[in-house]
């Protein structure tokens, strides 16, 4: 016994040596630890019966059932922000992901259950444990603590090769789970806002990079207007709704967005620093060069005549062109250059309240809610586009047609690299991408700066029809487009 003792001693000795290497972050700042058990029956019980656990430390089945009832108790009431909320949802019910599993999917030795679902993630049998949460790439103690039973739940939620290592307090010598995380042939759930296009058009291509990195098994939620337009260009990934996961119970997932108010537990870096068009890559931890996602094969072309697409609608007044007279002077020089001008935005006429936004006059009509398939083709036999920062821009972008993207309440850094942004520096302008302010997803005037004033929206009033037209100008020239009236037949 006394060698067992001294034994334990020297180990505790030779940790504590080796940990004044190690940065150790504070709790505070990086992970809960919570007992699940606290105040309930079997708590209770199992306080009556120590002298018999600390004999056999197994549960019954019927204590395993309540220890495991409690757990899903505690991980809802203690976990962290809920991806959704984060990402702007106003509560978990309406988040924009499904939820973890609420019991971690891994089997550990003597009752330990552990996973890497948002985040690492470890369940605690009753006993007498030690935990620690590393950074294998770093060699940083992440966490840290003395547990009796509960739960340990990292705050960080992205990509990180986490390493778990728990011992008994009873014996310090050797670790019984030391466990560092490996994704190969694993499955993994990443896990895609529904309801939006543009973002999503995006950010896939990171999936696939993800996939090849780690070789893993890769299953990805998605809207199924998009699972329609890709799933045939990406067999070595499942694409699913979140309604029809196949894989409910995965060894990692992660939550691909944008978090709001400087979040930093779901994404590395707040977007606004990275651009949106590059924060998911920084969450799954590969490259962040943006890579349009790969569009099915164009059929052949239906319009004979040349043509440009436009796209004058989005989500958010603050994301229009409301110069008054903008549209109207670049649909007419492209009628005189002998273009056919086509808006193919879903909705005729989109707006809230006493604000509108209708057809320009002199746009062909071609909206209306049709798949992605048909607009990507549609796209891909246009001589260019002319849009916003919204998802048809993005689209365009995937079928190779050169953009010309008019944007005042964003910065260059947020969308896809085009040689055609126009935006005007003389005016207040990029609140989308400050860290200063915070959007609000619910304000459908929401101008930050100068909301109710004779400046609101000046960010985009301030881009003139003859900036545009500049730009358009200078694209024709570089891809030597020779206006169709100048054409031979």
């Amino acid at each position: 016994m006394n060698n067992s003792k001294n034994d334990n001693q020297q180990s505790e000795e030779n940790r504590q040596n080796s940990a004044q290497y190690t940065v150790t972050l504070p709790p505070s700042a990086y992970s809960f630890a919570a007992s699940y058990m606290a105040d309930s029956s079997l708590s209770q019980k199992s306080e009556k019966n120590a002298d018999k656990e600390s004999e056999d430390k197994s549960l019954s089945d019927d204590e395993l059932n309540l220890s495991l009832s409690l757990a899903k108790t505690q991980y809802e009431n203690n976990a962290p922000v809920d991806a959704g909320q984060a990402a702007g949802a106003k509560t978990k019910e309406k988040g924009s992901f499904i939820r973890a599993p609420l019991i971690p999917t891994q089997e550990g030795p003597m009752g330990i259950r552990y996973d890497f679902n948002d985040g690492v993630r470890v369940l605690l049998p009753k006993g007498t444990w030690h935990v620690q949460l590393e950074d294998e790439e770093s060699g940083n103690i992440l966490f840290a603590c003395d547990a009796d039973e509960g739960w340990v739940v990292s705050t960080k939620k992205y990509y990180v090769q986490f390493r778990i290592r728990i011992w008994d307090r009873s014996n310090l010598n050797k670790p019984v789970l030391d466990h560092i995380m490996d994704l190969k042939d694993r499955n993994v759930l990443l896990k895609f806002p529904v309801g939006t296009l543009g973002d999503i058009l995006g950010w896939f291509p990171y999936a696939e990079k993800f996939q090849k990195k780690h070789n893993c098994r890769v299953e990805c939620t998605l809207a199924q207007n998009i699972i329609e337009l890709l799933r045939d260009q990406y067999p070595d990934l499942t694409l699913s709704t979140p309604e029809n996961v196949k894989n409910k119970e995965p060894y990692a997932s992660y939550c691909l967005g944008l978090f709001f108010c400087g979040n930093e537990d779901y994404q590395p870096y707040d977007f606004r620093q990275v651009g949106l068009a590059r924060t998911v890559g920084y969450i799954l931890g590969v490259d962040p060069e943006e890579t349009p996602p790969k569009l099915p094969p164009a059929p052949p072309r239906v319009i004979k005549e040349p043509y440009v697409c436009i796209a004058v609608k989005s989500t958010n007044i603050a994301k229009m062109w409301n110069n008054g007279y903008g549209w109207d002077m670049v649909i007419d020089h492209l009628k005189e250059l002998g273009y056919r001008v086509l808006c193919i935005d879903r909705e005729r006429t989109v707006g809230y309240s006493y604000v509108w936004n209708h057809l320009p006059h002199g746009a062909e009509d071609f909206t209306g809610d049709r798949p992605l398939k048909e607009r990507a083709a549609l796209l891909h036999h246009a001589e260019f586009f002319i849009g916003l920062s919204s998802g048809l821009s993005w689209l365009a972008w995937a079928a190779g047609t050169p953009v010309v993207l008019i944007s005042g309440f964003s910065l260059p850094i947020c969308e896809f690299k085009t040689p055609y942004r126009v935006h005007n520096t003389h005016v207040c302008h990029g609140c989308w991408d400050a860290t200063d302010v915070n959007f609000d997803h619910h304000d459908y005037f929401w101008c930050p700066r100068h909301k109710g004033t004779e400046r609101q929206f000046e960010c985009s009033r301030a881009i003139t029809g003859k900036q545009v037209i500049n730009t358009i100008e200078r694209l024709r020239r570089d891809y030597k487009l020779t206006a169709p009236k100048d054409r031979q037949s």
